[in-house]
């Protein structure tokens, strides 16, 4: 048995990580597109590499697949159910920053706090005979963050798309979606919420803690995560 290792394949968080892990000296190689994006990892660490989805890899944490991962904080916290019990995060990585944020739109001029979203979605209720609808895709990172708000007049509508679009596709009344510069946001006639940052998320290094360490590889591990979360050598 050998160290599994998986990071995201394409993307942002993709080309992080391989500049993460060059900057310590580990060296991607025999990358094979016909074994499902494979290959190997050499330096700091030794490990089969694999190359997933970001919203794979998760999953492949939580069930004991693979020992270490690089993804973001955002796919681990919202898949993953009571995720410190079975992964653990080292260490962020300061790359891929962006902040989970519900968005409301700009002609929403009373709303500047949670407490004044609560009293919206109660009155959209009396007005409409209906909940105030919110689309995500984080349905359960949002349910527990407007939960801990006292918010409780709404519905979460989970979105397959492009989220940003839903309120003025008529889908949505608000949404809650990683931002980055808000331009998107601005775009669609929407504006972040003060006070309705639900996480700020970057790319980590998590490690399983289902999935046990080869006795024979427990040193060279040990020292990884060392140079990994202060630099030392």
């Amino acid at each position: 048995m050998t160290i599994n290792f998986a990071i995201p394949s394409k993307g942002r968080l993709a080309e992080g990580a391989r500049d993460w892990l060059n900057s310590l000296g580990i060296r991607i190689i025999n990358i094979s597109q016909s074994r499902g994006y494979s290959g190997q990892l050499k330096g700091e660490i030794e490990a089969n590499l694999l190359l997933l989805s970001a919203s794979e890899i998760p999953e492949k944490l939580a069930d004991g697949s693979l020992h270490f991962a690089i993804t973001g904080m955002d796919v681990v916290r919202e898949n993953i159910a009571g995720w410190q019990a079975s992964v653990n995060e080292v260490t962020p990585l300061g790359f891929g920053g962006t902040n989970l944020v519900i968005s409301v739109p700009k002609f929403w001029i009373d709303a500047e706090t949670l407490e004044d979203l609560d009293a919206i979605a109660a009155q959209f209720r009396r007005k409409h005979g209906r909940r105030l609808k919110i689309a995500t895709k984080y349905t359960n990172l949002v349910r527990e963050f407007l939960s801990e708000a006292g918010v409780v007049d709404y519905q979460l509508a989970y979105s397959q798309g492009a989220t940003e679009g839903a309120v003025a596709n008529n889908f949505a009344d608000a949404i809650a979606d990683l931002v980055s510069t808000g331009k998107t946001l601005e775009a669609n006639g929407l504006k972040p919420l003060p006070g309705g940052i639900i996480l700020q998320s970057e790319a980590a290094l998590f490690q399983s803690r289902i999935c046990p360490i080869p006795h024979q590889y427990r040193d060279q591990v040990d020292h990884f995560v060392r140079r990994a979360t202060d630099g030392s050598s």
